[in-house]
Order: structure tokens, then C-alpha cells, then sequence
């Protein structure tokens, strides 16, 4: 176990302080990934049948100020489950960018290197080039994986919020 930490350490210390960033980012947008997928699986189940039963509940479900209630309702449900995911699409994007400044810092300092002493340094150049590339293959890995999930999150979202609005007939 401490073996697999130190080496966690050594991997983000290879891409500098960029990589560090973007294991931040990374804990983010998986702390609201991971938060949406349990409210999809485990909260709002239950809030649907709570508005399915107020809505059955009522006496009058036909009259236009129930259909503006109704319409209120899977506004708001919506709201619900879209609540965080506008957040989720800036970190995909942001994790691209961030990997693109590690490339560019790598990049800087493979130059740093070769001004000091020439191209007659190959293990400090290849340092530099470490840290320019690591970065930007872990800003691509976690936006795709992120790609990934988003578009699932998306699809179980607009499923449930059709279910719910198939739950809520006009009678």
C-alpha cells in the first residue's frame, strides 16, 4: 500500500506542478460525477413517486392551472437533475487546457536546458520532455473518461425526467 502511494508521488511529480492541478481538478470532477450518479440511482427514484403521489393526489389534473403546476413540477425536477452537471463540463474542459501548460512548461524547460549547456544533455532534456508529456496524456485520459460519463449521466437524466413526465398524466 505505501509502495503504491510513493509511487503516485513520483509519477505526479514527474509532470510538475501542472499534474498536481490536475489530479485537483480530477478529485473534483469525479466527487460530482460520482454525487449525480448516486442522486440518479438512490434520490430522485424516491422524489418522482413523492410528485407522482402529490399529483394523483390531487382532484383537479385537467385544468390549465394544473397544467401549469405540472409543468412547475418537471421544471423543477429538471433543475434537480441537471444541478451540477454545468460544473462537470467546465472541469472536461478545463483538464485538456491544463495538460497544454504542462506541454508548454515541459517545454520551457527542455529550452532552459538546452541553453545552459547545449544539446549535450540528453538525461536533463528528457526530464523536460517527461514533464511536458505526462500533463497533457493525463488531461486527455480524465476528459475522456469524463466525455464518457457525462454522456451517460446526460442520457439518465432526460430518461428519468421523460419517466417522471409519463408518470404525471392528464386525466
Amino acid at each position: 500500500m505505501a509502495e503504491g502511494f510513493w509511487l503516485l508521488r513520483d509519477f505526479l511529480d514527474s509532470g510538475g506542478l501542472v499534474l498536481w492541478s490536475i489530479l485537483l481538478v480530477t478529485v473534483l470532477l469525479w466527487t460530482l460525477m460520482v454525487e449525480r450518479l448516486w442522486f440518479l440511482a438512490r434520490v430522485f427514484p424516491t422524489e418522482a413517486v413523492q410528485l407522482q403521489q402529490r399529483w394523483l393526489a390531487r382532484a383537479d389534473r385537467t385544468s390549465p392551472a394544473a397544467r401549469h403546476i405540472r409543468a412547475a413540477w418537471l421544471s423543477r425536477a429538471q433543475q434537480h437533475l441537471g444541478r451540477f452537471l454545468p460544473m462537470v463540463r467546465v472541469l472536461i474542459a478545463l483538464c485538456p487546457l491544463l495538460g497544454l501548460l504542462g506541454t508548454v512548461s515541459g517545454m520551457i524547460e527542455v529550452f532552459d536546458v538546452m541553453a545552459l549547456s547545449g544539446n549535450g544533455n540528453p538525461r536533463a532534456m528528457a526530464a523536460g520532455v517527461s514533464r511536458a508529456t505526462v500533463p497533457t496524456m493525463a488531461g486527455m485520459v480524465i476528459a475522456i473518461s469524463g466525455l464518457f460519463c457525462l454522456a451517460r449521466l446526460d442520457q439518465q437524466s432526460r430518461r428519468a425526467l421523460q419517466r417522471l413526465n409519463d408518470r404525471l398524466r392528464f386525466e
